[in-house]
C-alpha cells in the first residue's frame, strides 16, 4: 500500500488525458493479452479501492478477492473476471471523477475501455444474445414508430403485464422495468412543416455559430419526438435558423455497450459524412441525449483518431444547454421568459458529467424567473440497456436509490434530466418510495414552458 500511494503523490495531479482505442491492432482482441491487461487492473484497484461506492464492477470485484483464499487478486479464478465485466455500463466516473491512475499516469488505467475491451473480445468468441441485439438496434425496433395503428397496438402489448413476463422469460427484459412507448408520429414527421429554410438570417457569435443542424438521436426520432419540438420551438424562438439532417442512423452507444464495436463502425459509415459536410459548412450539431453527444466528442474520436471527418465533427457537437449558455455569453439569447416554474429538482446524467462542459443546464435553469434548482450530481443506475435487463434491474435500482431518495425529499414542483431514460428511471424509483409523484419533464421541455412558446 506504500507503493501505491507514493504514486498517488507522485502522479495525480495532471489533467487526465484519454488514449486512443486501437481496437484495430490485433493485441487487442488477443484473449491472453486481455486476461493479463485485466488482472493488472483488477489488482490495482484491489489495493486502491476508492471506487466502491460508483456501480456494481468495483463491489464486484473486491468481493471476488475477499472471498479468495489469499485475499489478493491472485487467489481469484480468472474465470470470475467475467462477473465485474459485466456490472460495467460505460458511465465512465471512474476514469473521470475517482481514479488517480489514468494517463498521464505511468500505470495508464483506463477501466471502462479495459471493460469495453473484455465485452467486444467476449462477443467476438461467443457471439452477442438475441437480448442485446434486439435492445441495441434502435433504428430496426423504431421500425414500429410513426404508423398510430401500429404503435398503439405495440404500446397496448408493451403496458400489458401477461405480455411483459412473456417478454422477461423469451428476451430476458425484467417485467418491472419501465419501457419506452413508441411515437404515433415520429420527430422527423413532425419537424418537417416546422424546421427553418438556409434563407433565414444567420448570427454568429464570438463563442457559437448562428446556425444549428439537428441530431435527433433514436429515442428522440422514435419515443419522445416532443422534446426534439422542444428544442426547434426555443431555438426558433431565438431567431437561431437550423435544419435536419437528410438522414440519420443511431449514434452506435447502444452497439458500444454491448462491445459490438463491428456495428458501431458501420453506424459511423453512415453518420460522419453528412455530419462532416454539415460541420463543415458552420453548422452547429446539437442532440438533445446526452449519450449521443458523447458519442461524437469521445467515443468515435477515439475510435478513429486520424479520421478528419470525425474530428470535424467532435469540433462542432454541443450538448443544447452548452450551446445555449454559450448564446447567452455572446449576447444573443433572449431571455423574454413569462413563466414561472418553481422549483426543479434536476439530476446530471453520467454521460453529461464526463464531456467536462460544467454544469451548463443548471446554470441555464437558474436564469429562469422564479425557479430554484436543486441538483443532484449522482449516477442513476439506467444506463442504457443495462437498467432494463432482468440480470440487472434490481442492481440499477439500487444503485439509483440515493438519487430517487434525495429528489423526492426536496418536494419539488418537477424532476428532470438530461438523460430522457434517466429521467424515466427515476420517475419509476421515486414511484416505489410512496408518496405523490412530481411531474417529470425533460429541461428543454421546461425552458420551452419558460419561454411560454
Amino acid at each position: 500500500m506504500g507503493s501505491i500511494a507514493n504514486h498517488v503523490r507522485e502522479g495525480s495531479l495532471e489533467a487526465p488525458a484519454r488514449r486512443p482505442l486501437d481496437w484495430k491492432h490485433p493485441t487487442f482482441w488477443d484473449e491472453a493479452a486481455l486476461e493479463a491487461e485485466l488482472s493488472r487492473v483488477f489488482d490495482i484497484c484491489h489495493g486502491c479501492r476508492r471506487c466502491v461506492s460508483l456501480c456494481g464492477a468495483f463491489p464486484a470485484l473486491f468481493d471476488l478477492v475477499d472471498a479468495s483464499p489469499t485475499l489478493e487478486l491472485d487467489g481469484v479464478d480468472k474465470a470470475e473476471f467475467s462477473k465485474v465485466v459485466e456490472q460495467c455500463y460505460l458511465c465512465d466516473l471512474c476514469y473521470m471523477t475517482k481514479c488517480p491512475y489514468v494517463p498521464p499516469h505511468e500505470w495508464n488505467l483506463d477501466f471502462p475501455h479495459l471493460m469495453l475491451r473484455a465485452k467486444a473480445v467476449g462477443r467476438k468468441r461467443g457471439g452477442g444474445k438475441l437480448r442485446d441485439a434486439i435492445l441495441s438496434s434502435t433504428d430496426r425496433t423504431g421500425l414500429f414508430a410513426g404508423i398510430p395503428v401500429v404503435t398503439r397496438a405495440i404500446n397496448a402489448v408493451n403496458r400489458a403485464r401477461p405480455m411483459r413476463r412473456a417478454l422477461e422469460a423469451a428476451l430476458g427484459v425484467d417485467a418491472q422495468a419501465w419501457l419506452p412507448q413508441f411515437a404515433p408520429r415520429t420527430f422527423r414527421q413532425q419537424a418537417r412543416g416546422d424546421r427553418d429554410d438556409d434563407s433565414a438570417p444567420v448570427v454568429d457569435g464570438a463563442r457559437t455559430p448562428g446556425k444549428v443542424a439537428l441530431y435527433a438521436t433514436c429515442f428522440i426520432q422514435y419515443n419522445e419526438p416532443g422534446i426534439g419540438l422542444d428544442l426547434a420551438a426555443v431555438l426558433g424562438h431565438n431567431g437561431i435558423p437550423w435544419r435536419l439532417l437528410d438522414k440519420e442512423a443511431c449514434c452506435g452507444m447502444p452497439k458500444l455497450e454491448q462491445g459490438d464495436l463491428d456495428g458501431v463502425a458501420a453506424l459511423k459509415e453512415v453518420n460522419i459524412p453528412r455530419l462532416a459536410a454539415l460541420a463543415r459548412s458552420g453548422y452547429a450539431i446539437l442532440t438533445p441525449t446526452p449519450s449521443c453527444t458523447l458519442m461524437y466528442k469521445q467515443e468515435l474520436p477515439l475510435m478513429y483518431p486520424d479520421d478528419e471527418d470525425v474530428k470535424a465533427v467532435q469540433t462542432a457537437m454541443w450538448d443544447p444547454f452548452e450551446y445555449f449558455v454559450a448564446r447567452h455569453r455572446d449576447g444573443l439569447l433572449k431571455t423574454d421568459f413569462k413563466h414561472a416554474l418553481g422549483t426543479i429538482a434536476y439530476h446530471i446524467p453520467c454521460h453529461g458529467r464526463v464531456q467536462n462542459i460544467g454544469r451548463k443546464t443548471e446554470e441555464m435553469l437558474r436564469l429562469l424567473p422564479g425557479a430554484k434548482v436543486e441538483t443532484t450530481e449522482r449516477c442513476s443506475g439506467h444506463a442504457g440497456t443495462f437498467g432494463v435487463k432482468k440480470a440487472f434491474h434490481a442492481m440499477a435500482m439500487k444503485i439509483g436509490k440515493p438519487v430517487f431518495k434525495r429528489m423526492s425529499e426536496i418536494q419539488p414542483d418537477f424532476i428532470s434530466s438530461d438523460c430522457p431514460l434517466g429521467g424515466h428511471h427515476i420517475a419509476q424509483g421515486i414511484a416505489n418510495l410512496g408518496g405523490p409523484a412530481p411531474e417529470l419533464a425533460h429541461p428543454l421541455t421546461l425552458l420551452r414552458r419558460a419561454y411560454g412558446i
